[in-house]
């Protein structure tokens, strides 16, 4: 038998009345979001409160942290050698005959790496593009240079005249040496002294003594 009243309905009916309504209310839900899924669209995300993925966190950090960098460090342009470290040394003895001999240059060439490593920190060069630096002697082999690291220096390619300027320089004088035209001392103090000065006489003013 029902009560008299409609908003006296005893107490169990109404719990049991309430339960119905939270299933029927969490089944209209769950279908809403089946038929949005169904539609091609995405199920609204529920975010997650008090939870923490240390994982994902680091990933995402790594994703927004700039790359290091590496810099190397910039080569100063020492076109001409520093007096002080590179005054020039040649071979005490040697003579035109010597020096004009075939394969002479190639048979007393000897510069080992450390060497090499020496002269670059010598001149504060830490680091540099490949073929930007040569480690030349200022009297070349071709001329009675010796591979004392007084002799050596790290010659830049540019500014130019660089390194392979001085080379056609180098071929220059002994070409001159060796045909009588020039003392070979005097070779030696030209190109020891101020070898870009010996660069222009030489080969930029297409000059001869």
């Amino acid at each position: 038998m029902l009560p008299a009243c409609r908003g006296c309905m005893p107490a169990p009916y109404r719990e049991s009345t309430m339960r119905i309504a939270r299933l029927v209310s969490g089944m209209s839900l769950a279908a809403l979001l089946a038929s949005c899924a169904g539609a091609g669209g995405s199920a609204p995300s529920v975010p997650s409160v008090g939870l923490r993925s240390p994982t994902a966190s680091s990933v995402v950090l790594a994703a927004h942290r700039p790359s290091p960098t590496v810099r190397a460090t910039p080569a100063p342009a020492v076109a001409m050698p520093n007096p002080t470290l590179t005054p020039g040394d040649v071979i005490a003895g040697v003579t035109p005959a010597q020096v004009c001999t075939p394969g002479y240059a190639r048979s007393v060439r000897f510069v080992p790496a450390s060497e090499k490593i020496r002269v670059y920190a010598e001149y504060g060069v830490s680091a540099h593009a490949y073929g930007a630096y040569e480690v030349d002697h200022l009297v070349p082999l071709e001329l009675g240079g010796s591979n004392d690291i007084k002799n050596l220096w790290p010659q830049p390619a540019v500014p130019v005249p660089g390194f392979h300027e001085k080379d056609d320089l180098e071929l220059r004088l002994h070409d001159l040496v060796c045909r009588g035209r020039l003392d070979l001392h005097a070779a030696q103090r030209a190109i020891a002294g101020d070898w870009l000065a010996a660069y222009r006489r030489y080969i930029g003013n297409a000059a001869t003594p």
